[in-house]
């Protein structure tokens, strides 16, 4: 079986809509990407690229270009919310062949957009499709709220998590190329850097009250620094700086039971939404994009997406319970466990100073583009 010559339609044109067009281009398919949007674009937020995901952006032969604008990291930082250092993973020590990038999203879209043009994907901005869409092959990369998988598996109601988060970008030139995760009590702030002179802050807080889902609400700045009052003074100093801020409800969306219809099949977010505690949501949609093209290219297409799912879907369950479990580990509010649970992370790196990477090898040492 060829995915040669084959019609393909793609609906969205977020993260994973263009890695899947872009892999399905290179094996020969006939590719059309709609996107609702009036253009293909991104503003404001920064992620991380690990390992895992960084195999299949270098497969769709796309690395070089991510490379000159991303941020290499070296380290990977965890501190108590006053400043303490709880751990250091040295990466360019303890994991010296494998890249871990942070880069803007809109960055990330540029790249992956121009890969999907040059490999003669069709781009149609500010175009909608309507289930149940044209015939032949249709992929929804449609995210979130996506209507694909609605129709597929019917609706499904979020829960909320009793998390909010907030994201922001200030200027920071002489940032260290290093994560840090800033962890205090039901709260914690992550924060990297990024191309431009940029550093990147997300800060989650538990509360009880509803907050609604989606990146693009915007917040008063004031809200976030009353959050985090209390916390190192470079936190402080960051979130002195910003002059926008976006807030959004964390919600937790049931893996999807079905990933496609026989001829409709669904990836990235509108298969498996992630919370931003492991920081693989664009990752896992780069490696579901590169299984999908690569069961289409090589099995008749009901095995295909059978096969499709069936790699996938224990593999990103995975991910999202060690994504849960950071979240609690992050927020530990009883002083006593919280210091207990400090101090043997401290004692752990100290003594086993490469383990706590090595924990995460089925993660981040995982490479779906050797299928």
């Amino acid at each position: 079986m060829s995915l040669r010559g084959e019609a393909a339609t793609v609906i969205g044109g977020g993260v994973a809509g263009l890695a899947v067009a872009r892999a399905l281009a290179l094996r020969g398919a006939q590719v059309t990407l709609h996107e609702q949007a009036a253009e293909i674009a991104e503003v404001g937020a920064g992620l991380q690229i690990s390992p895992n995901g960084l195999c299949v952006i270098d497969a769709l032969g796309v690395g070089e270009a991510l490379r000159a604008v991303s941020v290499k990291g070296r380290a990977i930082r965890l501190r108590d919310h006053r400043g303490g250092e709880v751990l250091r993973l040295d990466l360019a020590r303890h994991a010296p062949d494998r890249d871990y990038l942070f880069v803007h999203r809109a960055r990330l879209i540029e790249v992956l957009e121009t890969g999907a043009r040059s490999a003669g994907v069709t781009i149609r901005t500010g175009s909608r499709i309507d289930p149940p869409g044209p015939e032949g092959l249709v992929i929804g990369a449609d995210g979130l709220h996506s209507r694909i998988r609605a129709d597929i598996n019917g609706d499904a109601d979020p829960v909320f998590t009793g998390q909010v988060a907030w994201r922001a970008l200030v200027a920071d030139p002489d940032a260290a190329p290093e994560a840090q995760v800033f962890m205090g009590p039901r709260r914690h702030l992550v924060t990297y850097p990024l191309d431009w002179g940029l550093r990147n802050i997300v800060a989650v807080e538990e509360r009880s009250g509803w907050t609604a889902e989606g990146w693009h609400h915007e917040d008063d700045p004031d809200n976030v620094r009353r959050a985090f009052r209390g916390f190192a003074p470079e936190v402080s100093r960051w979130l002195d700086e910003i002059e926008q801020v976006h807030v959004w409800g964390l919600f937790r969306h049931p893996v999807a039971d079905r990933w496609h219809d026989g001829c409709r099949a669904i990836l990235g977010d509108a298969a498996h939404p992630m919370l931003p505690f492991l920081a693989q949501g664009a990752n896992m949609a780069l490696e579901d994009a590169w299984v999908l093209a690569a069961c289409l290219d090589r099995l008749p297409r009901a095995e295909a997406l059978d096969a499709y799912q069936s790699r996938r879907r224990d593999r990103v369950v995975r991910v999202i319970s060690a994504a849960s479990a950071n979240a609690r580990n992050y927020h530990l509010a009883q002083p006593l466990v919280r210091t207990a649970a400090h101090a043997a992370l401290r004692l752990g790196g100290a003594v086993f100073p490469a383990q706590a990477l090595r924990r995460f090898d089925w993660l981040y040492g995982h490479d779906v583009t050797t299928f």
